[in-house]
């Protein structure tokens, strides 16, 4: 297993990188405070090719592998973790369900603007009551005529209010519970379909997350995703993916930490030396960056994977679980490392440490890897 990149990735890595420093980082701050969402960013994204990194140039994107893709989530994610998430989201749930299970005209009409930038994706699964038990969900899809009659509301939707094009879940047999769940391709606008509460959080703040309501949608009935009851098997398997999002998100959480906190020990001193010469210092910044080199490993493991068409469930799994960890115990280190001012905003590591948290916890927490892990090391046994 090779992780050389190419060329050709060298060349978007530098790109992104340099996008990322002189047009993300100057209002990666100011929108976090704020809690506002850019969509000039967005569109800029798309103009570079990368809203569709994945997809084949037929459907509007760049036609990369998902090494590409993590690479690119790592490096906009390590000044903006707001802007990985928003990213992973529109491609690793939403893109990914349209190219796998979209028919042509529904690639045509969804996945290629999806691609080239020129709409944004929302993924909506997540209920009041219905979180990691996805499989208990109330919101309902009725078949009437060539439509399909949606009702109910998700939470904790990112994108929400920005996103034009949302994949839906919803039960059309709710006597199958979850093997009656189905997928669908619902656009903003189209009527019975509004918006809720915005939430109010800890981290990423700048990355919108809203609840959304069905009062009697009427849905196209070829919006359909897949076939009727295929709906939870779409939704794991994207989940599949969108960890790799997440795993490359919370490293670069991770990465711009550690390198916040050895430009800063480095400066900082302490009984007249830099306290980067501090053992207890030196030694947390050693353990950081092991932490983060496997959680690298763990994440370019499951997108080579995943490029190659190989099962990457658990390993994807691996990545989030030890990648989100990894985040949240890097930050707090961070934060500890700059002492009194790494609580304070002049600092970018406290916003480093708000934005890792939620790691843990989106795209299945982090106790459901576990059990997603042991299951299938117990079966495969």
């Amino acid at each position: 297993m090779d992780f050389t990149l190419s060329d050709e990735q060298e060349m978007i890595r530098r790109m992104v990188r340099e996008f990322a420093k002189n047009e993300v980082l100057p209002t990666a701050a100011e929108r976090d405070e704020e809690e506002r969402f850019d969509r000039v960013l967005f569109d800029k994204m798309g103009e570079l090719g990368l809203t569709g990194i994945p997809w084949p140039e037929q459907y509007g994107g760049l036609g990369a592998d998902y090494v590409t893709y993590v690479m690119v989530l790592e490096e906009l994610s390590r000044v903006c973790a707001s802007t990985g998430v928003m990213l992973s989201v529109h491609t690793s749930l939403v893109g990914w369900s349209l190219y796998t299970y979209g028919t042509e005209h529904q690639k045509q009409t969804y996945l290629r603007p999806i691609a080239e930038g020129k709409k944004l994706g929302a993924y909506s699964l997540t209920e009041s009551g219905s979180g990691s038990d996805a499989g208990a969900m109330r919101t309902m899809a009725r078949r009437d005529g060539d439509s399909y009659v949606l009702h109910g509301s998700k939470i904790f939707v990112t994108n929400a209010g920005e996103a034009e094009i949302y994949v839906v879940f919803a039960l059309t047999d709710p006597q199958l519970k979850q093997r009656g769940c189905s997928a669908f391709i619902v656009e903003k606008g189209t009527p019975g379909f509004s918006f809720g509460k915005k939430e109010r959080k800890m981290g990423i703040r700048s990355s919108p997350t809203m609840e959304i309501v069905f009062d009697n949608c009427r849905v196209p009935a070829e919006n359909l995703l897949g076939k009727e009851g295929e709906g939870f098997t779409i939704a794991m398997r994207s989940l599949d993916g969108g960890r790799n999002g997440i795993a490359a998100q919370a490293l670069g959480i991770a990465q711009a930490a550690l390198d916040a906190s050895i430009a800063y020990a480095k400066e900082r001193k302490q009984f007249g030396k830099p306290i980067a010469q501090q053992q207890a210092i030196a030694f947390k910044i050693a353990d950081m960056a092991t932490k983060i080199e496997a959680a690298r490993l763990l994440t370019y493991q499951a997108a080579w994977r995943e490029s190659r068409n190989l099962p990457y469930g658990k390993e994807s799994a691996y990545a989030k679980l030890f990648a989100s960890d990894t985040a949240v115990q890097v930050t707090v280190e961070a934060v500890q490392i700059f002492g009194g001012y790494g609580y304070t905003k002049d600092f970018p590591v406290e916003r480093y440490l708000r934005d890792a948290k939620v790691t843990q916890i989106y795209e299945g927490t982090n106790e459901i890897q576990r059990l997603v892990i042991s299951k299938m090391l117990l079966a495969d046994s």
